[in-house]
């Protein structure tokens, strides 16, 4: 059986107390690897490589230039290696080859794009209203960051974390979900081959008390970028606040799904199976919420649940497979849970609602793709995060309402709007609280466009030049060219 232990320093090593945790495939109900359980002596070690590494030795020594080539070096490496840790993420956690390819072969763009924009992040002289000074700014690294990954798309969530800390000169320590961490463990072989001083990029590996804690309270971590659960991300954000730690938080959603009567109604019914069904449901910015104008509400969700029923579940790793397993147990118990409490709400089962028992799905943790009609928003299958394959569909009547609908939530992810009109696109699109809005698509993501939440969705954006000033502080020179001090009591 494989063993993935620790990276700190440019060594794997075991953690310190020896002991080791199961990493289940979600589509045999297996174990098939075992990971090092880290400790907070591990997260002292890498914490302490992290920082010795951004004040010392070759890493702060190099110029913004040659970061930059790292950083696309490192891209040309998990291109040749897409395959390897595709198959890896599959196994990990469920989800389809074919996403998974797809992931890979973008990520890339990431390292490519941020390597690119390290030497170009600039400071600016001040037209001061002060006579005989000269006053610049600059733009330094904040630190040692601690980037805390999910377990539904690591490697890609890893890349939007790491790619713009690297290239503003920060040094990382990664911990990733204690359910998804063999991918980030390969990934992190290619940081030597690919020029890296040791101690740039660390991973301690364990669960939340034991390494998560430790890590976000350490006094050297000055900069915490998480993706996760809104629960976790207020923990988080609580613990940072005690050493005005700077924090990026990507949290859930329940992401509005908006078809106007007059959009092209089958682009709609893909792109609101694509917005639920296609992984799953875990992603934070499923479209979990579909809102359906009443003059086309029955007869869109005929065609919605006829396309969902051709779906074709089994094997992550098999090409044909359109949906994959739940990537927990406890996931999997979860939403089962949900889809309990939607039926004792009212909500009117149209299909699924059950656990898949094809034969094609094994013993693996597969549910159903499943879709409630006649939700009401005030209903807690509207309200809060399933985070599974499990579609609320709700009715309104107007661009008012529609509104008045999407915007009923704690959360501000994403929101989808599907009209023939631009402008209703532009009158939806600058109405809907969210960070992202999409028009007659859904789900599109780049690493040139920032991302990240509005309200209980998070804080700080991932993604395009506004991620890179997340990892950035802001220095002000003055130098004095001549100008006399004056009286030291009345000097401002």
């Amino acid at each position: 059986m494989q063993r993935y232990q620790l990276f700190i320093d440019g060594q794997f090593r075991d953690a310190a107390g020896g002991n080791w945790f199961d990493s289940w495939n979600p589509f045999t109900g297996e174990v098939w690897a075992q990971v090092a359980a880290g400790t907070a002596e591990d997260v002292e070690r890498a914490v302490q490589a992290a920082h010795r590494t951004f004040t010392s030795g070759p890493w702060p020594a190099l110029s913004h230039s040659q970061r930059g080539a790292l950083l696309r070096r490192l891209g040309e490496l998990i291109a040749r290696d897409a395959e390897k840790l595709a198959e890896t993420e599959v196994r990990d956690n469920g989800k389809l080859i074919a996403e998974m390819r797809g992931q890979l072969n973008y990520i890339p763009q990431w390292f490519h794009y941020f390597g690119g924009l390290a030497d170009k992040v600039q400071g600016a002289v001040i037209p001061l209203d002060k006579q005989d000074y000269f006053n610049f700014t600059r733009h330094e690294p904040v630190g040692v960051v601690a980037a805390i990954t999910p377990w539904n798309s690591p490697l890609l969530l890893t890349a939007w974390k790491i790619a713009p800390a690297l290239a503003a000169g920060c040094t990382v320590v990664l911990k990733p979900s204690e359910f998804t961490s063999a991918s980030t463990l390969e990934f992190v072989k290619l940081f030597e081959e690919a020029g890296f001083p040791p101690g740039v990029v660390n991973v301690v590996t364990g669960f939340g008390k034991d390494v998560g804690t430790p890590l976000v309270e350490h006094p050297l971590v000055r900069k915490i970028s998480f993706t996760g659960s809104d629960a976790t991300g207020r923990a988080i954000n609580q613990a940072a606040a005690g050493h005005f730690k700077r924090v990026s938080l990507e949290l859930g959603g329940k992401s509005p799904n908006i078809v106007f009567a007059d959009a092209n109604l089958e682009d709609a019914v893909n792109g609101a199976v694509s917005g639920i069904f296609a992984a799953t449901g875990q992603t934070c910015i499923a479209g979990s919420r579909l809102l359906l104008q009443d003059s086309i509400h029955d007869a869109f969700l005929d065609k919605l649940t006829a396309l969902a029923r051709t779906a074709r579940m089994g094997n992550p790793l098999e090409a044909g497979t359109q949906v994959g397993p739940v990537t927990t147990r406890q996931q999997y118990d979860k939403v089962l849970g949900y889809i309990d409490v939607a039926k004792q709400d009212g909500a009117r089962l149209v299909m699924g609602g059950a656990p898949a028992e094809r034969p094609e799905c094994g013993r693996g943790w597969f549910i159903e793709p499943t879709i409630f009609a006649d939700v009401n928003n005030k209903m807690r299958i509207a309200q809060e995060e399933v985070f599974g394959p499990v579609l609320s569909v709700i009715r309104f009547k107007d661009e008012d309402e529609a509104v008045a609908i999407a915007n009923d939530s704690a959360y501000g992810l994403g929101a989808g709007v599907w009209t023939g009109d631009i402008g209703r696109a532009f009158r939806m699109s600058a109405r809907i609280q969210s960070g992202t809005v999409w028009v007659n698509t859904y789900r599109a993501v780049s690493y040139m466009s920032p991302f990240g939440g509005y309200k209980d969705s998070g804080l700080g954006r991932e993604n395009g030049m506004d991620a890179i000033h997340e990892y950035l502080q802001v220095k002000s020179v003055w130098i004095n060219t001549g100008a006399k001090t004056g009286n030291p009591f009345t000097m401002r």
